[in-house]
């Protein structure tokens, strides 16, 4: 049985952490699970948004140890990276999630430690309970975020508390993580806040979405020279876009859009 669970209504999926027994808690097979859908979703032309969440209790609770320590093989072969991506199955299991051209939404309630705050950080935005716990838990153990944590640390936080949490591994509240920047919004019911989001998104053209999420992804770190390149670039297919057209008919007429496939 998967320990991750999708489900696709009116082309928004429903991905679920689903080991509610062990707090979510991520064992090999669960990482090799996240992959496998993410890469599956990222086919689908139709789709338009992915809301995680996590069974029971917990968002996630982070590795396994005690399961995952058993099969040293398969941890020395989820460590290898695959050279076409850059990542590993530790780090992709996270980093997959940015590279789905459309918007993910992590719904965050009782812990998100470990590997599953490095998952949540992997989302485009995050919705926690106010009395959530989110840490940087690897420091606990004598170790370092390694699936893809430090770099989306650093995209959302100041390298300052980006290392103190890495190196304390303190455990801070939703409210606070809000107020540092982890989290997009606080809410006592985060899945909901988190559909709510996605009604919004689905009044803009799916290309725009997309365009958004790559080039942001594409140039957070790079040159000015090269973002104003990527961003005439982006705006050269847009304008080319059914979907863009279809987009600004609605705009005149204020009705709510139908759009197509997403174009790329």
């Amino acid at each position: 049985m998967s320990s991750v669970t999708c489900t696709i209504n009116d082309g928004v999926a429903d991905v679920l952490l689903d080991r509610p027994d062990k707090l979510n808690a991520l064992t090999l097979q669960t990482l090799r699970d996240l992959v496998s859908t993410a890469h599956m979703l990222r086919r689908d032309k139709h789709l338009r948004a992915v809301v995680i969440s996590g069974a029971g209790d917990s968002f996630c609770t982070g590795l396994d140890f005690g399961t995952v320590m058993k099969d040293p093989k398969g941890i020395a072969a989820a460590f290898v990276p695959r050279p076409w991506r850059g990542t590993n199955t530790f780090q992709e299991a996270c980093w997959a999630w940015r590279r789905l051209p459309v918007p993910v939404i992590a719904a965050v309630h009782g812990h998100c430690l470990g590997g599953g705050l490095q998952i949540a950080l992997a989302a485009d935005f995050r919705f926690a309970t106010p009395d959530s716990t989110w840490s940087v838990l690897e420091g606990k153990w004598g170790i370092i975020p390694d699936m893809s944590g430090v770099r989306s640390l650093g995209e959302l936080v100041g390298i300052d508390t980006a290392k103190r949490l890495t190196m304390t591994a303190e455990t801070i509240d939703g409210a606070e993580a809000f107020e540092l920047g982890l989290v997009t919004g606080v809410s006592d019911d985060p899945y909901a806040a988190a559909y709510d989001l996605v009604t919004r998104l689905r009044t803009r053209s799916p290309d725009q979405l997309s365009a958004t999420k790559r080039l942001f992804e594409d140039t957070w770190h790079s040159s000015k020279r090269h973002t104003f390149s990527r961003e005439r670039i982006e705006q050269l297919r847009l304008l080319a876009a059914r979907n863009t057209k279809i987009a600004r008919e609605a705009a005149y007429k204020k009705v709510v859009p139908q759009f197509g496939p997403r174009q790329k």
